[in-house]
């Protein structure tokens, strides 16, 4: 988005966009459904805790997905996802490192009952690793690099190994995409274009996009290191993804798998929400 902007995309697309930097989730999704905002970057999951029959969200492209820039800290002797079992694992409550933590519990016939969680902010729970204080930390960089680093510390796993799982989203209200599909079109365009910039031109498109972030990823070589943990998504890799409402790509498992995850908690405001109720492939085609 900062790229997009920076290099005039936007305005080439006959498109205005103003671009406000919401960190906190919960404030996003209020600003969202409060209309103070048309569109917010989220995760798929963070959606769906907010999302109800008369405030839908709706997602319509994927913008970048973690590909190791997401894992799991632990002790040394712990080799697996199924040694957690019964030991003290940090990760904030009702983020992405919960989910990431269920979903790969779940494949071992484990869920979050087998160990003993400990919520706590992420930067909070990366520097309880690193101190010693807790067995395992679901975090992202630079607390990854920094735990692995710790003398008793080892990477146990990374989103490497679970390509699409962790994405991040661009979503509009429901009512902005019913009514204003060609703008929304315009923002995935101009999306489009700065993701194709930064392919031919990658040190100026990382010059600007850690000057946009700013916080600890300012330095375009931070940037450039955090950045070789993630993908970016131009729209023919969200065709792909996504795919049609009659042909739904991988995407619409992985939104399928979050929602059966905050269903079983007792966290989903809609209980019956279904993929295709946030999910918009049409305006890539």
């Amino acid at each position: 988005m900062y790229l997009a902007k920076e290099k005039g995309f936007f305005k080439t697309q006959g498109v205005d966009v103003d671009i406000q930097v919401i960190e906190d989730t919960k404030l996003g999704m209020a600003a969202l459904a409060a209309n103070r905002i048309d569109m917010y970057g989220v995760t798929p999951n963070t959606l769906l805790l907010y999302v109800k029959p008369d405030a839908r969200f709706v997602m319509v492209m994927v913008g970048d997905g973690s590909a190791g820039g997401d894992g799991i800290v632990a002790r040394k002797e712990i080799t697996s996802i199924a040694a957690l079992k019964g030991k003290r694992v940090a990760f904030l409550e009702g983020s992405v490192a919960q989910f990431y933590l269920s979903y790969l519990l779940k494949k071992e016939g484990l869920s979050e009952k087998d160990v003993t969680p400990l919520n706590m902010t992420t930067g909070d729970a990366g520097a309880a690793f690193v101190a010693g204080r807790v067995d395992a930390a679901v975090v992202w960089e630079p607390w990854l690099s920094k735990g692995k680093s710790a003398p008793h510390g080892h990477l146990l796993i990374d989103s490497r190994q679970n390509p699409g799982i962790i994405v991040d989203t661009l979503a509009f209200r429901a009512d902005v995409v019913q009514t204003r599909r060609e703008d929304v079109r315009k923002v995935i365009r101009g999306v489009n274009q700065a993701v194709a910039f930064w392919k031919s031109n990658p040190k100026e498109a990382n010059e600007i996009m850690a000057k946009g972030l700013g916080g600890w990823l300012k330095d375009p070589k931070d940037f450039e290191e955090a950045l070789s943990g993630a993908k970016l998504y131009d729209v023919a890799d969200n065709r792909q993804l996504m795919g049609s409402a009659q042909q739904p790509g991988p995407f619409y498992q992985t939104v399928r798998e979050a929602i059966e995850f905050w269903r079983s908690s007792g966290k989903l405001v809609w209980p019956d929400v279904k993929p295709q109720d946030v999910i918009d492939p049409s305006l890539l085609e």
